[in-house]
């Protein structure tokens, strides 16, 4: 296993790097004062238009999606690129086109999307002209078990008919997000893996409604688009609209969910890494009973452990990448499973011992920390709680 980087990612890290120190994390105070200039507004504010057409223009944009219609980057070659976007989770996915759950759909419609469903939505994806979401959670059933899904897809004639409810739908709240992607039932007799199917639904049709918006430890992620939670009721699309075959949704969840769990962490370690540099800044110019913070024995414990998890877990990031690139997602799920175990447990600490090195300051909105540590406690459940991965993990072990 060789990580060193390549040419190419050396080049696009040093150009992601500088974009980042130049024009993302100095643009963090602007987006702050247009979100508070128009609190009810859900739309992307004008400061992240304004880095997307810069990203664009120096050729730093879709760094996630391989193949022709994306940089064509492998896993390992777009792993510290990623990295570096965690660093301002709040703008810089987004200002690159590499923001969830938009990244995850896209691929969804370039692996499984007809011809036709990428001319009308993968393209403008691709462009930022649209933004999407992802529609699988409900509210009434333990969405862990994607079997237990309740919403139904059922066909009548040349169309398909959705009813149920979704929640965690992240991006729904933004009126720019203009797909659904829906995942429900078409077939409750099948198999439990079979059971499930995907829709593209477009957010104006008839029959959905955005119900409320939703908060994580109060944060409503207006800057994401938010987390909605909506209903479908007798929505009607055309067949045509199915994505992939019927009883694929299973499959494809797992698909799209492989490559967005070492997004997740890819990005995770980039907010540590800033958590860490900040508390680094802090301890040297904070000064208790006469002495640096610098000085503090317990605060050099802090930082060298953080220091440590950080390092061990991008060589596991690293690796998962890897194995993602030479033998495939799914010989490479064990690897999966442990970084979007050990990653977000990992990040919330580090974002802990910052936030203590910090005081009251670090709770506050003054520092990005609180934010941070609520988007990495997130982690550990979305794409699957913690639980689900260990005793998937455990078993393939004990069966190795």
């Amino acid at each position: 296993m060789d990580f060193a980087p390549d040419d190419r990612t050396t080049e696009l890290t040093d150009r992601v790097r500088a974009f980042l120190d130049e024009r993302v994390l100095p643009a963090e105070p602007v987006l702050d004062a247009q979100l508070a200039a128009a609190p009810d507004d859900w739309s992307p504010r004008p400061v992240v238009r304004d880095l997307q057409a810069a990203a664009r223009e120096q050729g730093l944009w879709n760094l996630f999606l391989p193949g022709e219609r994306g940089a064509g980057l492998t896993n390992l070659q777009y792993a510290p690129l990623a990295e570096l976007t965690g660093w301002s989770p709040r703008l810089a996915p987004a200002a690159f086109n590499c923001a969830a759950p938009d990244t995850g759909n896209m691929e969804l419609l370039a692996h499984f999307g007809t011809p036709d469903q990428q001319r009308e939505w993968l393209d403008p994806l691709l462009d930022a002209r649209i933004r999407s979401a992802f529609c699988m959670t409900e509210p009434g059933v333990a969405s862990s078990d994607a079997s237990q899904i309740g919403t139904r897809i059922r066909r009548d004639g040349d169309e398909l008919v959705i009813t149920g409810r979704k929640w965690w739908s992240t991006g729904a709240m933004n009126p720019g997000a203009a797909l659904l992607v829906v995942m429900g039932k078409t077939d409750p007799d099948a198999p439990p893996r079979r059971q499930q199917s995907m829709v593209l639904v477009p957010r104006d049709a008839p029959g959905v409604t955005v119900v409320r918006p939703l908060t994580v430890f109060g944060y409503d992620d207006r800057d994401h688009g938010g987390h909605a939670e909506i209903a479908f009721d007798d929505v009607r699309v055309p067949v045509a609209n199915l994505l992939g075959g019927e009883g694929d949704g299973f499959a494809m969840a797992q698909a799209r969910l492989g490559p967005g769990r070492i997004h997740h962490c890819m990005r995770a370690l980039g907010m540590a890494e800033r958590a860490l540099a900040l508390a680094g800044q802090r301890a040297r110019e904070r000064s208790t009973f006469g002495r640096a913070l610098a000085e503090q024995g317990v605060v050099r414990e802090w930082v060298a452990t953080s220091r440590v998890e950080i390092e061990a877990l991008r060589l596991l990031v690293l690796k998962t990448a890897w194995l993602m690139d030479t033998v495939g997602n799914r010989r490479a799920m064990r690897e999966i499973q442990a970084i979007k175990i050990a990653v977000p447990r990992a990040v919330q600490a580090v974002l802990d011992r910052a936030m203590q090195l910090f005081g009251a300051a670090g709770l506050s909105g003054d520092q990005p920390l609180a934010e941070m540590f609520a988007a990495a406690r997130a982690l550990r459940l979305a794409d699957g709680p913690d639980e689900v991965h260990l005793s998937s993990l455990g078993r393939a072990e004990l069966r190795a």
